[in-house]
């Protein structure tokens, strides 16, 4: 049995998730670093329209911190603070605004109890340990086989993770996109320029679920439990 890097076939199934993934970290760089350039005629930072987003929105006791990293910004729920690369919580580009607002936009689903982010928040300590593990269990079992079937089941739980992100990220993009043109921070044409930045950075999570779906379909068909592919 091959598998991985040791089989041609392992780049047929990956290769629609490869390319997307090119195609969104391209796009995703290209469109925060244009955006990055225009500054928004409130002048409000990243960190203040954050602010101003969870105000309007009744949602206290979530701190806003500056994270080291370039677009490292997220949000913790179980520490609830939002977190924000430099360029983003000190600048005033429509890209900083946008992505404050989209993180903000996790607060929202967390304090107003999305089902989906407890989900996606659940899943991350089975998450991390099929991560660790998934792998290293693969290649043992290139030798033993339970051990081979282990390990894909684990890297499942990964897939299962990144799909669920799908509807999280989507939706936060989407509580972002109302609040900014609700609260004023952007006119109508600054908006549609900061939507740009949340939908290509949209698409690095697309193409990540894709890429771990196929992933384990390459799995499932190499150990012969999907399209008849042999042992």
């Amino acid at each position: 049995m091959f598998f991985g890097f040791f089989d041609p076939l392992y780049f047929v199934f990956l290769a629609p998730g490869l390319a997307l993934s090119l195609y969104a970290t391209f796009r995703t760089k290209r469109t925060f670093s244009k955006y990055s350039q225009v500054g928004s005629r409130s002048g409000l930072t990243g960190a203040q329209a954050a602010q101003l987003m969870l105000q309007r929105h009744g949602i206290s006791g979530v701190r806003i911190e500056r994270a080291s990293g370039w677009l490292s910004d997220h949000y913790d729920p179980g520490q609830k603070a939002l977190r924000l690369s430099d360029d983003v919580y000190s600048s005033q580009s429509l890209s900083a605004i946008g992505v404050a607002c989209h993180e903000a936009g996790h607060a929202m689903q967390d304090a107003h109890g999305y089902a989906m982010l407890n989900l996606r928040t659940a899943l991350v300590p089975a998450t991390n340990f099929s991560s660790m593990f998934s792998y290293i269990l693969i290649m043992v079992g290139f030798f033993i086989q339970p051990f081979l079937l282990l390990g894909v089941g684990l890297f499942a739980v990964s897939v299962v993770f990144s799909l669920v992100t799908l509807p999280v990220e989507w939706d936060a993009s989407k509580r972002a996109k109302v609040a900014m043109d609700a609260a004023g921070m952007l006119s109508p044409e600054e908006n549609r320029h900061a939507s740009k930045v949340l939908n290509a950075a949209f698409l690095t999570y697309l193409a990540a679920a894709v890429t771990s779906l196929l992933t384990l379909l390459y799995y499932l068909f190499r150990l012969g439990l999907l399209g008849g592919g042999d042992e």
